[in-house]
C-alpha cells in the first residue's frame, strides 16, 4: 500500500513580538536621549587627536565666540540657586516665572542689568534678541560671580566640585579666552577642560 504523502506547507513566522520589541527600544532611545543644544554664536573649535568624554552632569560650559562669553551649567536646581544668589549680589529679585524661564535655558549671555527684562519677554521675541555676552571687564566682571555661585551651588546640592569646560573659537578668541582663564584663576580654579573636535592623528 503506498505511503500517504503529507502536503508541505510554508513556515509562517509571527513578527508581532519582534515589532513590539523594536518599538519599545525606539521609544526608550527617544525618551532618554539628550539633544545637542545650538551654540549662541558660531564657534569653530580646535582639533585634537585624543578624546576624553565629558560627563553629562556636574559640569559648566563657557562658550566664547565673537568676543562674547556665554555661560551654562547642567542641573535645574543649580541654575535656580545660582540665579537667586547672583540676584542678591546685585539686589535684583526674579519672579517665579522669570526663574522658571532661566532654568530652562542651557546657556545665556546677558548682563545682569538686562537679564530680568530678557526673561520676562515672550519666547518668540526673546529668540530675536542677540545676547551681548556676560561682561568680563575689570570694572564689572559679572562672569566671576556667575562662576562662583555655580560652584557654591554644586557643592551645596551635590557635594561635588563643579567641572569647568571652555568652548572657544580656534582662530580669533585667544584674548577673550585669556580673560576667562584669568577670571577662573582669581577663584583658584586652575584645572579646566578645553572642548575640541576630533581630528586624525598625524602620520
Amino acid at each position: 500500500m503506498p505511503r500517504v504523502k503529507i502536503a508541505r506547507k510554508s513556515t509562517a513566522t509571527d513578527m508581532t513580538a519582534m515589532c513590539d520589541v523594536a518599538f519599545l527600544l525606539l521609544t526608550f532611545f527617544i525618551l532618554t536621549s539628550k539633544f545637542k543644544t545650538a551654540d549662541p554664536v558660531p564657534v569653530d573649535i580646535p582639533g585634537y587627536t585624543k578624546t576624553v568624554v565629558l560627563p553629562e552632569d556636574n559640569i559648566a560650559t563657557l562658550t566664547i565666540g565673537q568676543g562674547k562669553v556665554f555661560f551654562g551649567v547642567e542641573g535645574i536646581p543649580i541654575r535656580k540657586q545660582m540665579l537667586e544668589e547672583v540676584g542678591k549680589i546685585y539686589s535684583i529679585t526674579f519672579t517665579p516665572e522669570e526663574t522658571n524661564t532661566f532654568v530652562t535655558m542651557p546657556t545665556f549671555g546677558m548682563p545682569i542689568a538686562q537679564l530680568k527684562g530678557y526673561l520676562s519677554m515672550d519666547p518668540d521675541k526673546r529668540k530675536e534678541i542677540q545676547q551681548p555676552g556676560i561682561p568680563t571687564d575689570s570694572v564689572s566682571n559679572e562672569l566671576f560671580n556667575w562662576i562662583k555661585q555655580a560652584r557654591v551651588a554644586d557643592v551645596v546640592l551635590n557635594q561635588k566640585a563643579l567641572r569647568i569646560t571652555i568652548k572657544g573659537d580656534a582662530r580669533q578668541e585667544y584674548p577673550t579666552i585669556k580673560t576667562v582663564i584669568a577670571t577662573l584663576q582669581k577663584q583658584k580654579v586652575n584645572k579646566f577642560s578645553l572642548i575640541t573636535a576630533l581630528k586624525a592623528a598625524p602620520k
